[in-house]
């Protein structure tokens, strides 16, 4: 069995079946075969959304941003701990140093580039497993200093029964599709000689009714975490028998 995954945002639906239904007449029946897609899905609710958050300071030297950044990082951090989030969960995604410069041109004196201060920028990933918590977690972080990022995504700690459940789906829409062209085509199914398949994860749609508020208070982010469906495709090749 063969076996890749794709993005969601760059997987295509694959509806295809062929049947190989000529064969040379020294052919054993083994050469004739058919190749049918078959697909199916499963959706879930959420269980972790996962934050990418970042502080970015200002100052004149790179000392002082990087001392203003890292007072307020640490203060987002400690507010995040407070709110239940662990440690394994808090990963600092990059840290950059870049100098500001003025250039010359005909509004100033500058002859060459000068450096007029330092920008510090420190990233946060944080994945936050009591959804409930969501709205309010990214608005505190905004008051203690959090100005850049804000990247969301939902996700679920652990698919698998949701991705069987896509898997035997898809089988059986293969099984369906090959009886069918079979019988079309007057021959009959024989054993299953290759199975491979793709498994791609449609990003997660607000459904009505089943969408999650997360909301703790009037002051709090809405955020919506909706459900994350799980694709599955199988290419199935059949032996045919005469």
């Amino acid at each position: 069995m063969t076996k890749s995954i794709f993005p969601a945002a760059f997987a295509a639906p694959m509806l295809a079946a062929s049947l190989f239904a000529a064969a040379p007449a020294h052919a054993d029946d083994k050469d004739m075969r058919i190749i049918v897609t078959g697909e199916g899905e499963a959706a879930i609710s959420p269980d972790m959304a996962i934050l990418t958050i970042a502080v970015v300071r200002e100052a004149e030297t790179a000392r002082a941003a990087l001392d203003a950044n890292n007072e307020a990082m640490t203060s987002v951090i400690d507010a995040m701990k407070g709110d239940g989030v662990e440690a394994r969960d808090l990963q600092t995604g990059g840290l950059s140093i870049n100098p500001r410069y003025v250039y010359p041109n005909d509004k100033n004196d500058e002859k060459t580039p000068r450096i007029v201060g330092y920008e510090v920028g420190n990233t946060l990933t944080v994945r936050i497993r009591d959804l409930e918590k969501v709205g309010a977690i990214l608005d505190r972080s905004v008051t203690l200093g959090v100005n850049q990022g804000g990247g969301l995504s939902f996700t679920n700690d652990d698919p698998s029964a949701t991705i069987t459940e896509a898997r035997k789906r898809a089988v059986k829409d293969a099984l369906d599709k090959a009886k069918t062209l079979a019988e079309a085509a007057g021959v009959e199914l024989g054993n299953i000689v290759e199975i491979s398949e793709q498994m791609q994860q449609r990003p997660p749609m607000p459904y009505a009714g089943k969408a999650i508020r997360m909301q703790a208070s009037a002051d709090a982010v809405p955020v919506e975490a909706g459900e994350n469906t799980y694709q599955v495709q199988v290419n199935v090749t059949f032996e045919l028998d005469r």
